[in-house]
């Protein structure tokens, strides 16, 4: 049993490896940049959340704080008093948790444990929408992430739980990844094609 688990301990870090090798490497990445900005600002379109957290992006990620600035300010335009606000994780070193501080355009940045940008000392917001990176992810919802379980343990203390949804690239698709028992799918899913998770609209022929 130990051997078994350690060998899908080397193959998901082998998986993890060869994706985020192929994210850097995508000759077409901006392009599809562009697609999930816009696919991301449509997905938001008539939610009635306020406070989104997001991620600083590294390792090639897509960056979501275009959309959710552009967000922010359309709830500026049309919710007169109602502040949207964005959150950026803050790494609990002695918990190995996750909490979201305030982000906002030439907001003060600092580099946390890990070498991420993170912002400073600005408050901690609980976000009820959060947008998290994706190195890989399959059908049903499922995300493989970086292996530290982060957002797994920080998802386990808030409350309530928020809206879980992964970002990532069309190629970052696993056909064939197999759930561990304790991994707890997302609610949704974008990438640069559209809404992967849940499935949308009628099957094609």
């Amino acid at each position: 049993m130990v051997n078994n688990g350690d060998d899908k301990v080397a193959q998901k870090k082998l998986l993890r490896q060869a994706l985020i090798e192929q994210r850097l490497n995508l000759p077409d990445r901006l392009q599809r940049a562009d697609l999930l900005q816009r696919v991301m600002r449509i997905w938001l379109v008539g939610r009635e959340d306020t406070v989104i957290g997001a991620y600083w992006p590294i390792k090639g990620e897509f960056d979501p704080l275009p959309a959710l600035h552009r967000w922010k300010e359309d709830g500026e335009l049309l919710e007169q008093g109602n502040m949207r606000r964005i959150g950026l994780p803050v790494v609990d070193k002695v918990h190995k948790t996750l909490t979201f501080h305030a982000w906002y355009p030439g907001c003060p940045m600092e580099e946390d444990a890990y070498g991420i940008p993170k912002p400073k000392e600005t408050e901690v917001i609980v976000p009820t929408l959060l947008f998290v990176p994706c190195v890989g992810y399959s059908a049903g919802g499922y995300r493989l992430g970086y292996g530290g379980g982060f957002y797994d343990r920080t998802l386990a203390t808030l409350q309530p739980r928020p809206v879980t949804v992964g970002l990532g690239y069309a190629p970052g698709f696993i056909d064939d990844y197999e759930p561990e028992a304790h991994d707890i799918p997302l609610d949704a899913i974008l990438n640069d094609n559209g809404v992967v998770w849940p499935v949308q609209g009628s099957v094609r022929g």
